[in-house]
């Protein structure tokens, strides 16, 4: 039990397959109810697919572990219904300095412009998100939550794989379609098939220390992020802190390759670190608690593939980066969202399985473009040889003095969404655009009014494919609209309207309320966009030409050879 935190314990109950002729077949199981296998569940939920979680556990996580949500990963949660609590508990920043010595060399803004309705980062412990993804998943009747109920073996066939789970209660089998496996770094399943993951096991150890402070180092306004290169407080190393939810605060300290990971958690080693920190940066006068320690290395690496068949791998199981960037679970969360709107409409025969091909292909370039940049800001952080330390510290020295040496820090270039320019499912341009609302690339929010009330633009564009169309459409076009909307496939019309001006009859439309909307999609009136349902640009288009839309749309579901 920690001082800000009970951990809860979740009921364990007997599953009706027990002792029953036959194996049940279902839909969907996913495997680990972290972050990323409840994100799964309930994305697969609010789609309408039945799911069976299992989870070997009863409870969340122990330690606070993961802790920094990005502004895409927010607004996947506004979809999936928990959004507003994350960002109510969690601790809202955008600011981070880091510094040479005691000496700033840098700082950055993770959301330099106004318009958008999250914050560039959210700082939250682990275990609260993940209480708060059980309490959401336990909301929807379509997920199946089974606590300490552990995969035994996984079968893989043609046509379905079989699962088999071990309870107290006894064992009993399952048949899937689909298979999401979501267990971990370790990922048992992975292992069990001798399935491969190559990449960089880096040489370095890290001490994580979560500490409750009795006071405030820094005004209520002013949180930040704060990193070191060489700090007077611990000399030749790196040290991080920033702040999580109930003024816990999170502090790193590189110990290097040879620390004793057992020594280096005794309270006898840590406390003395942590003052030295507190009091070299003038908070001499506060004190803490040690709420949570670990030790740790990492890795740098992923799976060659992420489907086998009728597996899909996600999160950790599928790729794993240093902690250095928050790509971790914030990778995870949005494998999920690339991969559910893919899997529903394969389940309804909408799309063929080939489409789920698409997700190894766009998430394994994300997670290429994660381990990249996390390789990168590791290497710069931690130098391995005599070399690469001179030139990192040269790099900082210049950065004391000049912008561009500003430009060359690297203290873990923190997660973005990946733009998929290169995906198979973009249609390309056909003609010019300004700006990064390219094909492949997630949508930008924008202030809207909807009905005369204030509002943001991506809560509307809800979970399937939009067609977003600036200005008032012709009203020759509403024959088409509408069959797009009642297609195999339906595109539901989203109209755009300038500030101040009356929408179409008939359709649905948004006032542009401060006209960022049009300038962030470089939009004319008469321009129409193609949305997926993960809110990523299929295509885009100067007017309106439905045969145009179903051709990118055909494209977008893995059926343009069909089209």
């Amino acid at each position: 039990m920690l001082k800000t935190y009970s951990w809860p314990r979740y009921a364990t109950r007997r599953a009706p397959e027990i002792g029953q002729a036959g194996v049940r077949r279902v839909p969907l199981v996913v495997v680990g109810a972290g972050p990323v296998g409840l994100s799964a569940a309930i994305d697969a939920a609010l789609r309408g697919l039945p799911v069976v979680l299992l989870d070997e556990d009863d409870t969340v996580s122990v330690g606070s572990r993961g802790v920094c949500y990005a502004k895409r990963t927010l607004e996947i949660f506004d979809r999936l219904g928990l959004g507003q609590r994350v960002v109510d508990k969690g601790i809202t920043w955008n600011v981070g300095r880091t510094f040479h010595g005691d000496q700033e060399v840098f700082a950055f803004d993770l959301l330099p412009e106004a318009g958008h309705r999250r914050p560039g980062m959210v700082n939250l412990q682990q275990y609260h998100l993940e209480q708060y993804l059980v309490e959401r998943a336990l909301e929807l009747p379509a997920i199946d939550l089974r606590w300490k109920h552990k995969v035994a073996r996984v079968t893989p066939g043609e046509a379905f794989a079989t699962v088999e789970v071990e309870t107290a209660d006894g064992p009993y089998r399952l048949e899937c379609d689909w298979l999401i496996v979501a267990d971990g770094a370790r990922s048992p399943i992975r292992r069990a098939l001798g399935l491969d993951i190559e990449g960089k096991v880096f040489q370095d150890r890290f001490l994580i220390a979560d500490v409750v402070l009795d006071g405030e180092p820094f005004p209520a306004d002013r949180t930040e992020r704060r990193f070191w290169f060489d700090p007077p407080f611990h000399p030749g190393q790196s040290a991080l802190m920033h702040r999580e939810a109930d003024n816990v605060w999170r502090l790193d300290f590189q110990l290097g390759w040879d620390a004793d990971p057992e020594a280096e958690k005794q309270p006898e080693r840590v406390m003395p670190r942590i003052r030295q920190l507190l009091d070299s940066q003038g908070f001499a006068h506060i004190g803490f608690e040690l709420e949570w320690v670990s030790v740790y290395t990492f890795q740098c690496r992923r799976m060659a593939n992420f489907r086998h068949g009728r597996l899909l791998f996600v999160g950790d199981a599928a790729h794993q980066v240093s902690p250095f960037g928050a790509r971790g679970a914030n990778s995870g969360v949005q494998d999920t969202d690339n991969l559910l709107w893919k899997l529903q409409l394969v389940v309804a025969g909408q799309a063929p399985a080939s489409l789920l091909d698409s997700y190894d292909a766009e998430r394994s370039f994300a997670a290429d473009e994660n381990l990249l940049n996390s390789t990168r800001a590791t290497d710069f952080m931690t130098p391995k040889s005599r070399a690469a330390k001179l030139l990192r510290d040269a790099v900082l020295s210049l950065a004391e003095e000049l912008p561009m040496g500003r430009a060359l820090v690297n203290s873990g270039r923190l997660s973005v969404p990946a733009l998929l320019t290169q995906s198979p499912l973009n249609t390309p341009d056909g003609e010019t655009f300004e700006g990064w609302m390219l094909p492949g690339a997630p949508l930008d929010d924008a202030p809207v009014r909807a009905g005369g009330e204030p509002g943001w633009l991506l809560p509307h564009a809800g979970q399937g494919f939009v067609l977003m169309l600036f200005g008032a459409p012709d009203p020759a076009y509403q024959g088409a609209i509408d069959a797009l909307a009642n297609g195999p496939v339906p595109v539901r019309a989203l109209v755009v309207m300038p500030a101040g001006e009356p929408g179409p009859a008939g359709l649905t439309w948004l006032e542009d309320a401060e006209c960022l909307a049009a300038k962030r999609f470089d939009a004319r009136p008469g321009t129409a966009y193609l949305i997926r349902p993960d809110q990523h640009v299929a295509a885009r288009w100067r007017r309106f030409d439905a045969a145009a839309v179903r051709a990118a749309l055909a494209r977008a579901t893995g059926q343009e050879s069909q089209a």
